[in-house]
């Protein structure tokens, strides 16, 4: 039987890993950098029908509703005022038991590790090299080694392996711009409200049934290098209070007071698409391509990708990088466009752009091309 390691036990390797608990077709090992796993961490994540979808066949649809949400709609909303832009049907793109969901990303990460035997996770395993041949060997900190026939790096965006594998050039580059997250209480709206304003946008969900919501807020920031990777400055309650200052001067909503547990972190974004020499590696989810957080996918591909990689070593197949590739573009051009068109500043710029939001949303047509085509896959 062929042997597999995984390195991340983020999403996209869980995900990974059940599918072979599934079909019992590989041997595999997870190993994970971490020494444990934080259940504690209570932002949310969107998973849109093409993800669902995936995770019903490893047993989601048996999850606890009342650690899910289902949003109907989302709405388009002007940060200065709340005054409603436009709303999309979510709901439509539903089918059979397949729903737009929003949750805790602890706890689909619990569900995920939940039918792992738990001798498959290792924890406080570093790669340190890799040695490429017919089969892969892995040399780790703690100076332990192994061989594998198969490498999957699932280890996110700031993946050791891929920077092992490419050295600069795996690294990502900062977008320019910083995601400040929490909790947000005294918010009653139970669809996703998406607040656009110069410069940033924000988002509030809930992501249980039990009235707790999900923020997220995307803000331009410059940053020079020695900031990005100064986990002080991004840890100071000063530079996260004035990041929220800052968007709730533009805002309606008391952001100040009831935004809690925040937490900041500068968004990377991959440089370009990179593919391993050796047909025995491959890179899943952001460790593969991360893009801009504007489209709500990232969780989402990287359950799809996980996905399109086991079918591929199960059918003994090589479209993996082909059929990724494609898919990552379409993504890719709807998250900078997005990003693009949340965060103008031209008065006259957001004008014609509501008007359009106001026309596209209820365009048929352009909807199943820009949602349908991604949440249908």
């Amino acid at each position: 039987m062929k042997k597999i390691a995984i390195i991340g036990a983020g999403i996209s390797g869980l995900f990974f890993a059940n599918m072979i608990e599934k079909n019992k077709s590989f041997s595999y090992r997870i190993f994970e950098m971490k020494s444990s796993i934080d259940f504690n961490d209570g932002y949310g994540i969107q998973l849109s029908v093409n993800s669902i979808k995936l995770l019903n066949k490893i047993g989601f649809n048996k999850f606890s509703n009342n650690q899910l949400y289902f949003p109907k709609k989302v709405n388009f909303l002007n940060a200065k005022d709340s005054k409603k832009i436009c709303d999309i049907n979510l709901s439509k793109f539903n089918y059979e038991n397949n729903n737009y969901t929003t949750m805790k990303r602890s706890s689909l990460i619990k569900f995920l590790l939940d039918q792992i035997p738990k001798d498959k996770l290792a924890f406080n395993y570093k790669v340190n090299d890799i040695k490429q041949g017919d089969k892969v060997s892995l040399i780790f900190s703690n100076k332990k080694t192994d061989e594998f026939d198969y490498l999957v790096a699932a280890d996110g965006i700031y993946s050791k392996t891929k920077e092992i594998l490419f050295k600069e050039e795996g690294l990502p580059e900062y977008f320019n711009t910083i995601a400040l997250r929490g909790n947000i209480r005294n918010f009653d709206n139970f669809d996703i409200s998406l607040y656009l304003g110069p410069n940033f946008h924000f988002v509030i969900y809930p992501i249980n049934q039990k009235k707790e919501f999900n923020f997220i807020a995307i803000i331009r920031k410059e940053l020079f290098k020695k900031e990005i990777i100064n986990n002080d400055l991004l840890n100071d309650n000063t530079f996260k209070n004035d990041l929220l200052k800052k968007i709730s001067s533009k805002s309606n909503l008391n952001l100040i007071e009831n935004v809690e547990k925040t937490k900041c972190f500068p968004i990377f974004v991959s440089k370009k698409f990179q593919i391993p020499k050796s047909n025995n590696i491959f890179l899943t989810g952001d460790a593969f391509y991360s893009f801009p957080p504007s489209f709500a996918q990232g969780a989402s591909q990287s359950i799809e990708s996980a996905n399109e990689l086991f079918c591929d070593l199960r059918n003994n197949t090589s479209d993996y990088y082909k059929n990724r590739v494609f898919r990552t573009k379409q993504i890719n051009i709807r998250s900078n466009f997005n990003h693009f068109a949340f965060h103008l500043s031209n008065p006259l710029n957001i004008f014609f752009r509501n008007i359009s939001l106001k026309y596209l949303s209820k365009n048929r047509k352009f909807l199943e091309n820009y949602l349908g085509k991604v949440y249908r896959n």
